[in-house]
């Protein structure tokens, strides 16, 4: 049966047309010869205060949110962490236009060190603090090598992230959905696998799927990011609520438009004046078509172009080229990939290909 392709109106969603670079890389520079330590920034700016001020915060119609009031300015004290004890948050309603209640932020003394971050005793200490979401591409496209290059990503990442979420990750396809209904009021989209612990489990449903139909990025995007940010607007207090790193596991080809979902979302974020790193989306680009490069790359570093936070980072891998998935991520490209997107440090870092 012929895969149907979700349709998209021209208001909602433009396209660009894009100029292949020559190759394909990953890039993460560090600055010392130890690939996890991350250089500290001094001790009157906070971790993300270095970027203060650079993104503009403007309020426009989406299909996420009403408008809402003009934030504040984003605070230079160290990012809160997630309070295990917040209130628990009441559904949203369909409308998402649910009025919030104002921000203790000012009032609030638990902080993320700058030890939480990464540090000599686990360089990946910062994802204790998120929820992580993989979005997994299994399109046609995705066939062959590039599905076995997904499964060795996979195998790299997901032991990492599993062991530092306590309540588990959730996994997400492209096109294929279980059986599962999401909660809205725990900011679940439907058709996902929730709260997984082991790895092997994700192995057995990964194992399961094949990849076929078009590659509706922006559109499962959208299903993903809206209950969370309903859930994230219901609570009146961003920062108790946990906030999520998105990676996206793709041959970086879609088929709509995923700039405009992310352009809408990041500016509800900025409505709500959410912290920088409440939520994050990591392309991960397996193959070595050079538009798809180029195209992620365009999300990567343009988003502060359209007057919003940058919530995007990209990294590649191609060990093997046509001939498959050959060789591990080596410890900086798996620190770009699970924190690239959420801590810019690592987002403006670059490391050489396998």
């Amino acid at each position: 049966m012929a895969s149907v392709c979700p349709s998209y109106s021209p208001s909602q969603y433009h396209y660009q047309v894009f100029t292949p670079p020559a190759t394909p890389h990953y890039e993460c520079r560090y600055q010392s010869n130890n690939p996890f330590r991350i250089p500290q920034p001094t001790p009157k700016m906070s971790f993300f205060g270095s970027i203060k001020g650079k993104f503009s915060k403007k309020s426009s119609n989406n299909p996420f949110f009403q408008d809402s009031q003009d934030s504040k300015d984003t605070p230079s004290d160290p990012p809160p962490a997630y309070s295990q004890n917040a209130a628990p948050v009441a559904q949203a309603s369909s409308a998402l236009n649910v009025p919030r209640a104002p921000s203790v932020a000012s009032s609030r003394a638990s902080r993320i060190s700058r030890d939480m971050v990464t540090n000599d005793d686990d360089p990946y200490a910062f994802l204790t603090s998120f929820d992580t979401i993989f979005l997994i591409d299994d399109s046609y496209s995705m066939t062959g090598s590039r599905w076995e290059q997904v499964r060795q990503v996979l195998k790299n990442i997901v032991p990492i992230c599993t062991k530092r979420d306590k309540d588990g990750i959730d996994l997400y396809f492209l096109n294929h959905r279980s059986k599962n209904t999401g909660d809205a009021s725990e900011g679940k989209a439907d058709g996902g696998y929730y709260n997984i612990s082991n790895p092997d489990t994700v192995t057995k449903i990964f194992n399961g799927t094949r990849p076929s139909g078009c590659t509706p990025t922006g559109h499962r995007l959208r299903s993903i990011l809206k209950p969370y940010l309903a859930m994230l607007d219901a609570s009146g207090d961003p920062e108790s609520v946990k906030p999520i790193n998105v990676i996206v596991i793709t041959d970086g080809v879609p088929t709509d438009d995923p700039e405009s979902v992310i352009v809408q979302a990041a500016r509800k974020l900025d409505d709500m004046d959410a912290p920088l790193y409440q939520a994050g989306i990591q392309f991960f680009q397996v193959g070595s078509e050079a538009s798809a490069s180029k195209s992620l790359r365009e999300l990567d570093d343009d988003l502060v172009k359209q007057g919003v936070r940058d919530m995007v980072d990209t990294c590649s891998y191609n060990p093997g080229g046509a001939k498959g998935a050959r060789g591990d991520l080596t410890a900086p490209q798996i620190l770009k990939a699970v924190l690239g997107a959420v801590v810019r440090k690592i987002d403006r870092a670059s490391t050489p290909p396998l």
